[in-house]
């Protein structure tokens, strides 16, 4: 169904090509992964499956790709629209009206479909992803997690024979990632469709790939294989894989199911031991941030409900629930984004919505879903002057901005634009921007979108140090995983109101929709990441 022939990709003015010597096959029917760590190639060859390469992208495409037959030389995206239904990181770039279920028909109208099909088709979508309430919602007002399954059900209404997905599952929480992969699931075993999907949290999806393609490096040949052969040898790999390196389980598990069968002899090991938890700052003196019988509307939505949070010095809090629970809507209020419509809300001693945004930033400094909403510069160095300048009153000195991108992404040349990063790199651009200022309180809305497990750790690692120097952090995520390393307390909410509020253990331990995979493998233990097994264990690797 698809087909590379010694292909190679080279952009313009980059030294080196994106992709080379690719010799692949993806058969009809088949779910077929494909991993690597960021910037590595990965939406480019997923791209000159859907023909955007090279005919949008522009540079050199060498060898040969075709798909159902036809040359995506010969083929531009739209003469291939019919067999190859793409959806891509960003899911808002995708979106041509402005309502869900127009934008679910939008496709079928392109290609001529008769209206009686196009109404049954989008029924069909709209109940397959979970989407019948959302079906009139402006697209506007939708959760990040929810526009990611209308970009979805936007290509399947087409039918089409090949479905190419760049991070589906990135900005969904636990529950709507499955509802998605049992879809791909039901398409490739029900229907026989192909699916090329690339994702950095492998931990959703490696179970369910007939085949891993694995890209090590910019520009080396991928290593294809099984999903157990290729992770045994992969640079990036879920918890679960990671457990069973280490202790040297054979064959290697790829679910938590497969884990539990094999952790039996552990599980005895670990019973006399405990898991030392992240460490947890003093109880006393003022919360940096405090939100009192809080409710917010947002249109004729009331997006929060009586919430009470208290946030301080040192604490990293990760905010948790299903996708339009109000998650995003709690970090837009302690930004001024959103006026309370009951309760207060303070930050830093000041009321977020009735501070000039310029004062605010020394405050509390938000990275939003969206990175590209805070960048503006034509270079990565622009980009840091610009974040040098504008917390100069907090005392940042010069190339304070630049210092924490080396960090975050290092390599990356300084003439750079931002819209040539992958949605990780622009994340961990934006992080930086943001970071500069060292405002008392920060908050990441999903920081983990779009980033590889080592750009997580690097990720963990400095907002640890930022909590070891007092400052408080709020995480609105869907990743399990960067929970259980980082967080003292998890927060859920649901339908806008708090439903739980507590030390990570304690709460996510018991949900089976939030537990990390190394909890559900050591269950009943408290035990939640490989970390901290391997220092239990002694173990290194």
């Amino acid at each position: 169904m698809i087909r590379f022939e010694n292909v190679s990709v080279t952009y313009a003015d980059a030294d080196r090509p994106a992709l080379s010597g690719v010799e692949l096959t993806v058969e009809e029917g088949e779910l077929c992964l494909l991993a690597g760590p960021s910037g590595v190639g990965k939406s480019t060859l997923l791209g000159a499956v859907s023909g955007l390469v090279p005919h949008f992208t522009g540079g050199r495409l060498g060898g040969r790709v075709t798909v159902a037959g036809r040359d995506t030389r010969t083929h531009k995206p739209r003469e291939l629209a019919d067999v190859v239904g793409t959806v891509g990181q960003d899911p808002l770039a995708h979106f041509v009206t402005d309502v869900v279920e127009d934008e679910l028909a939008y496709g079928m109208e392109s290609l001529g479909i008769a209206p009686d099909v196009m109404r049954r088709r989008v029924e069909e979508t709209l109940d397959l992803l979970g989407l019948a309430d959302l079906r009139d919602r402006p697209l506007a007002t939708l959760s990040g997690g929810q526009r990611q399954r209308v970009a979805i059900g936007s290509v399947l209404t087409v039918h089409p024979k090949v479905l190419v997905l760049d991070e589906p599952t990135s900005a969904l929480d636990p529950a709507a990632a499955e509802e998605v992969l049992a879809v791909l699931q039901r398409l490739v075993h029900d229907l026989g469709t192909t699916v090329l999907l690339a994702e950095h949290r492998l931990e959703r999806v490696v179970q369910y790939a007939d085949r891993v393609v694995l890209l090590p490096g910019p520009g080396e040949p991928p290593v294809v294989g099984d999903p157990a052969s290729v992770m045994a040898v992969s640079p990036v790999f879920p918890p679960v894989v990671g457990l069973g390196r280490l202790a040297g389980w054979s064959p290697l598990p790829l679910s938590v199911r497969d884990a539990r069968r094999a952790a039996g002899a552990l599980r005895e090991e670990l019973a006399g031991r405990s898991p030392v938890p992240v460490a947890a700052p003093a109880a006393d003196g003022e919360p940096v941030a405090k939100a009192s019988g809080l409710s917010v509307r947002r249109g004729r939505i009331e997006a929060l409900r009586g919430v009470d949070l208290a946030v301080r010095p040192g604490e990293a809090i990760a905010l948790m629930g299903r996708n339009g629970a109000g998650k995003s809507t709690l970090l837009g209020t302690l930004t001024g984004l959103y006026e309370p419509a009951a309760g207060t809300v303070r930050v830093d001693g000041v009321v977020p919505h009735r501070t000039a945004p310029r004062r605010l930033v020394r405050h509390v400094g938000l990275v939003p879903q969206e990175p590209r909403d805070l960048l503006y510069a034509d270079t990565v160095t622009g980009e840091c002057a610009a974040a040098d300048d504008d917390a100069g009153a907090a005392g940042a000195a010069a190339g304070t901005c630049r210092a924490l991108v080396e960090e975050l992404l290092p390599g990356v040349p300084d003439d750079t634009h931002p819209r040539d990063l992958s949605e990780g790199q622009r994340l961990a651009l934006a992080l930086a921007v943001v970071l500069t200022a060292r405002p008392p309180l920060l908050l990441l809305d999903e920081p983990t979108r779009g980033l590889d497990y080592a750009a997580k750790a690097r990720l963990v690692t400095h907002l640890r140090a930022l909590a070891a120097e007092g400052h408080a952090i709020i995480l609105a995520t869907h990743d399990v995983e960067l929970a259980a390393e980082l967080a003292h307390r998890v927060v859920i909410l649901a339908d806008g109101e708090v439903v739980a509020d507590g030390p990570t253990a304690e709460v996510v331990v018991s949900s089976p929709a939030f537990a990390p995979q190394v909890s559900k493998v050591l269950r009943p233990q408290d035990w939640l990441t490989v970390s901290q097994v391997a220092g239990a264990m002694g173990w290194s690797g």
